[in-house]
């Protein structure tokens, strides 16, 4: 069963960071394009990062020189380190993996808050 676990999110003050894991589990996912996404309240999803197979690296308007993507294929995890955070990127973050195959089921987690005090 293939599963995606997000872990590392909670509660932290304006200006702080916070370190985002997913956990892949049931095959490996290092040929996948993998990816964050999150959902504030009331606002559709949205893609933070993503990252490429090949490591090629993307990110959201809004999070540019303050979040960074980076994966481990040999840990089978994703992760997401944010910087400077301020109180608009409060939001649930759901981790997202994809075979670069047009049509491909892609996996999605459970997701993580992640909330920014002011």
């Amino acid at each position: 069963q293939v599963q995606l676990v997000e872990s590392g999110g909670g509660l932290v003050q304006a200006g702080g960071s916070l370190r985002l894991s997913c956990t892949a589990s049931g095959r490996a996912f290092s040929n996948d394009n993998m990816a964050w996404f999150r959902q504030a309240p009331g606002k559709e999803r949205e893609v933070v990062a993503r990252i490429t197979w090949a490591i090629s690296t993307y990110y959201g308007d809004s999070v540019v020189g303050r979040f960074t993507i980076s994966r481990d294929n040999a840990k089978n995890t994703l992760y997401l380190q944010m910087n400077s955070l301020k109180p608009e990127d409060t939001a649930v973050y759901y981790c997202n993996a994809a075979p670069p195959v047009a049509g491909s089921v892609a996996y999605w987690g459970q997701g993580t808050q992640v909330t920014v005090s002011s």
